[in-house]
């Protein structure tokens, strides 16, 4: 009867299951039709983005080439001697002509020689012979200008035309002008089938060139708006398209348009080309139906395995049942030897924990006697020193030993404090400080030792002060350790010499170098209980220790093998900012 519900609870979960399967089919196929959908347009638009600008650049050096091939033509022909002749004859049987043999060649639209009245005397174009072009601007700016000048007129017609002139003298004096005119007709039907539209402004914001020709002597937004009204039907497209995120840069005719603009490098033009997206959709949809299509294909099979299961199901839940049973009796072994484990664990746990507290003690039991040491040695110096001045009947110097020691105790008792705290993160007690300041302390920790012993102390600071942001005392424990390994791998050299260098730039940094015989393992150096020394000299925590600080002050202690031997110990920190502001 158990077994019974059981199958029916497993049949109920599994078709639940299976049901709940083809609904996160739906919902990842929305998600995912709606994310191809804001890509592909995305990365579709920028491909076409890119073609345009692409078009767009040739035809910005298409014009600027044939307006700059345009451009010398005036000077060469302004010394023609046949021209000049014909001017100074009035005789213009065959000026005609000659400047016919050049048209073919130069590729302009026409070519007009003019008296110094302003009529034309010559022209490829019979049709312009005898016509006053006294007013045109292309002729007046000719006299004006000893050089090539440009203007843009607009004949009776409403077409724009383009023409470079300059006026023709013979020994000073004024004969008349020649002008060129540019063929804008070859270059604009280039334009037509690259993009939906393409136009120049000039300088003014005018149209001046255009693929449409209604377009020309407009502003780009009348031009746009021209002979169109916007329908409610389009203003909700746009509104559509804002809140999908497909902006348009502008409408033409009410189809959404990408604008691309290149400057044009002659007199302040620019080039505006307008491209249509309807690719884009068409390209778009094409991809996302194969994706319908796909996931259409999955919930077919997973409707068809929902059918299959039905069939099968019957006899699985027979074998169910029996593997129910063996599973049961191997559960209730597997309980009681888990409860067996159990306890057996409760002790294992209960003896690692203790292992864990007497290590822990072990370490800082060896991380105190470390720091201690050294204060512990000065004292022992000073009081025998005392206790000679003292049988010398001198006490006022053996006071000062006093005093000495009385500091070293205050240190010590700040030491203590000091390891206590290292399992703590922050830096509340963190203050502006001098590292200059904390170097001579530690020298003075070391007078002890360096009484005792012959090293030459070489020391390079500077005259300013060094400000970094730390803890002096942490500072004070890391250089004290410093030297004193120095002072240790000087033992066997000749001539034992310490070199302290602080420089100070972006990054403080602060040398202590050993002419001893330098490390071994630079690998192994700042690991916990490493030491090269002989058992009772060190317990290898100081390094280990001393790289901890530095990190908490914000820096790193690295060390390297000098190429003359010996070792080099650096202390990299942060300089403090303002650090001037702050010695004061």
């Amino acid at each position: 009867m158990v077994s019974a519900r059981n199958s029916g609870n497993g049949r109920g979960k599994g078709r639940w299951f299976l049901r709940l399967s083809i609904l996160l089919v739906c919902l990842f196929a929305l998600i995912v039709v709606y994310v191809s959908n804001q890509l592909l347009t995305q990365r579709f638009a920028n491909d076409i983005a890119d073609r345009s600008e692409v078009r767009l650049s040739l035809y910005v050096t298409n014009l600027t080439s044939e307006l700059q091939r345009n451009s010398v033509v005036p000077q060469l022909l302004g010394r023609s001697p046949e021209l000049a002749s014909a001017l100074m004859s009035r005789d213009f049987t065959n000026s005609s002509a000659h400047l016919v043999s050049f048209v073919a060649e130069i590729g302009s639209a026409s070519l007009m020689l003019l008296d110094r009245d302003g009529m034309t005397v010559a022209a490829t174009n019979a049709d312009e012979i005898g016509v006053d072009h006294a007013d045109a601007p292309y002729f007046v700016n000719a006299l004006e200008s000893d050089l090539t000048v440009y203007a843009t007129a607009r004949d009776q017609s409403g077409q724009y035309r383009y023409v470079f002139s300059r006026k023709i003298l013979l020994q000073g004096q004024l004969l008349g002008v020649i002008a060129v005119e540019v063929n804008s007709a070859l270059l604009q039907a280039g334009w037509v089938g690259g993009s939906e539209a393409v136009l120049v402004l000039d300088s003014e914001g005018q149209i001046i060139m255009s693929t449409e020709r209604g377009w020309r002597g407009l502003t780009e937004t009348a031009a746009l708006n021209l002979n169109h009204t916007i329908t409610v039907t389009e203003r909700l497209q746009r509104v559509a398209r804002t809140l999908a995120g497909l902006d348009a840069d502008a409408y033409l005719q009410g189809e959404a348009m990408l604008r691309h603009e290149a400057r044009v490098p002659h007199q302040g033009w620019k080039m505006v080309s307008y491209t249509a997206y309807d690719t884009i959709r068409s390209r778009v949809n094409g991809i996302l139906a194969l994706e319908v299509m796909v996931f259409a294909i999955i919930l077919a099979v997973m409707f068809w395995l929902m059918s299959r299961k039905t069939a099968s199901r019957l006899v699985f839940f027979q074998r169910e049942s029996a593997e129910l049973r063996a599973l049961n009796r191997r559960l209730q072994r597997e309980v009681a030897e888990r409860e067996k484990v159990e306890q057996t664990l409760q002790v294992a746990e209960q003896t690692i924990a203790q292992s864990s507290k007497l290590a822990a003690l072990g370490e800082m039991s060896a991380a105190v006697s470390h720091e201690l040491n050294q204060p512990l040695a000065a004292m022992k110096t000073y009081l025998a020193g005392a206790r000679l001045l003292l049988e010398r009947e001198r006490p006022e110097e053996a006071m000062s030993s006093f005093q000495r020691i009385d500091d070293l105790i205050e240190r010590m008792g700040a030491i203590t404090r000091q390891l206590k705290s290292y399992a703590r993160k922050g830096d509340d007690a963190f203050e502006p400080m001098d590292i200059r300041a904390a170097v001579s302390t530690g020298l003075a920790m070391m007078e002890p030792q360096l009484k005792i012993r012959d090293v030459n102390i070489i020391r390079s600071l500077p005259n300013e002060p060094v400000m970094v942001l730390g803890d002096r005392l942490r500072l004070e424990q890391v250089i004290v350790n410093l030297l004193r390994n120095a002072l240790d791998a000087t033992k066997g050299a000749s001539n034992p010499t310490v070199e302290i260098l602080l420089v100070s730039g972006n990054t403080i940094s602060l040398q202590i170098r050993d002419n001893g015989e330098g490390i071994e393992d630079l690998n192994a150096l700042f690991e916990p209980f490493y030491t090269t020394k002989q058992p009772g000299d060190g317990t290898g925590l100081g390094l280990a220790i001393s790289s901890g600080i530095v990190t908490e002050l914000g820096g790193r202690l690295t060390a390297r093998n000098a190429a003359d031997g010996g070792a080099i110990f650096e202390v990299q920190l942060p300089r403090l900012k303002h650090d001037a502001a702050a010695a004061e």
